[in-house]
């Protein structure tokens, strides 16, 4: 593994132990050039995924781009990083035991939306404005006018 300080390509891992969920490895690393540390983790991928886009093009699929989005949807919210991982796992998990390798966009948008519904309905509004390209106030009070219903 390269060192993300100094680029050095030998270094030693310390410590190893499973994440919560059990869904991956983390690696405690140490680099002997420039004396830093830092944590990788290790997950198994069943398949390579790509996205298909709504424009046709496609891209592969990128877990720390979901994650992301979620951790935006999510910012400010109570609830804790740990949970929003297992979040990214699960959906993962459920992309890649679909037994497709080519995923259109909009499945996993729906995935999301789908998560954020039961865990937090602010950040599920938050996601769904850019998910669902909402343009003006009324966008949100239609989207918000359905939701309470």
């Amino acid at each position: 593994m390269r060192c993300p300080f100094c680029g050095n390509d030998d270094t030693q891992v310390k410590d190893s132990r499973p994440t919560e969920d059990n869904a991956a490895i983390r690696r405690r690393r140490y680099c002997p050039a420039c004396g830093s540390r830092f944590t990788t983790f290790e997950r198994v991928q069943l398949r390579e995924l790509t996205v298909v886009k709504k424009s046709g093009g496609k891209v592969p699929f990128e877990r720390e781009k979901l994650l992301k989005s979620l951790q935006i949807a999510l910012r400010k919210r109570p609830v804790e990083p740990d949970k929003v991982e297992r979040i990214a796992n699960s959906i993962q998990r459920r992309l890649e035991s679909l037994g497709e390798s080519e995923i259109q966009s909009k499945v996993i948008g729906e995935m999301v939306m789908e998560v954020l519904l039961e865990l937090d309905q602010v950040a599920y509004v938050r996601y769904a404005s850019v998910y669902r390209n909402f343009r003006e106030k009324k966008d949100f009070e239609k989207f918000i006018g359905e939701l309470g219903e």
